[in-house]
């Protein structure tokens, strides 16, 4: 039997690798300036594998980029939460109402998927894979690809990262929202489209609560 070819990490891959973990360590912070010579020079590259790497952190949305002051961490204030958790206030109950009429059983078995492995998180960031992987599957159940594009656009890695960092979910909070996404999944598989409405909104309601320091609306 043939061995397969072994994958090369490009540089590029490298450079994004270091740059995204130094980030979410918070040895690069949020809002701080990025310049590129220096930071090419510390990685002993050049500056064309920094730009694309800078490029992909952009578009993941951990770093923008500023006019006349070039590439900058992302940072998020409480009103870029507030945003984009009404956004999904809008979006993902309507998504459920729409999943419930039609009841496909493979995002289903995703949902339910994804609830498990929130009840039994691997690593750090394991609580916010399976809350994306969830709540993705939830609106691909929708059967609307437009409020997928637009899901897919709200749960954009580095936003997301950067979101649950500043809530700092604690293991009682990560399974009471593994708790929350299988009662949703059931209201969705029992075709109750006026309870897994009602339940995602709560859910998101509760979330955007604690992250803002807000009473429940």
């Amino acid at each position: 039997m043939s061995t397969p070819p072994l994958q090369i990490e490009s540089v590029v891959d490298q450079v994004y690798a270091v740059l995204r973990r130094r980030i979410l360590d918070g040895e690069l912070p949020r809002g701080a300036r990025l310049r590129q010579e220096a930071l090419a020079d510390e990685l002993g590259v050049s500056r064309t594998p920094l730009r694309e790497a800078l490029r992909r952190l952009a578009a993941e949305g951990f770093v923008v980029f500023r006019p006349n002051r070039g590439a900058e961490v992302a940072d998020l204030t409480a009103e870029d939460v507030r945003v984009a958790y009404e956004a999904r206030l809008v979006l993902e109950p309507g998504a459920a109402r729409l999943a419930a009429r039609r009841r496909p059983a493979a995002e289903l078995a995703a949902m339910r998927a994804a609830a498990e492995a929130g009840r039994a998180p691997d690593g750090d960031r394991g609580g916010l894979a399976a809350s994306r992987d969830f709540h993705l599957a939830l609106i691909r159940a929708s059967g609307n690809e437009y409020l997928v594009r637009l899901g897919e656009a709200l749960w954009v890695p580095g936003i997301a990262e950067l979101i649950y960092e500043r809530q700092a979910a604690g293991p009682v909070q990560v399974l009471a929202d593994a708790d929350d996404h299988a009662r949703i999944a059931d209201a969705i598989a029992a075709g109750d489209a006026d309870l897994a409405e009602a339940l995602v909104r709560q859910h998101i309601r509760r979330a955007l609560s604690r992250l803002l320091g807000l009473e429940d609306r």
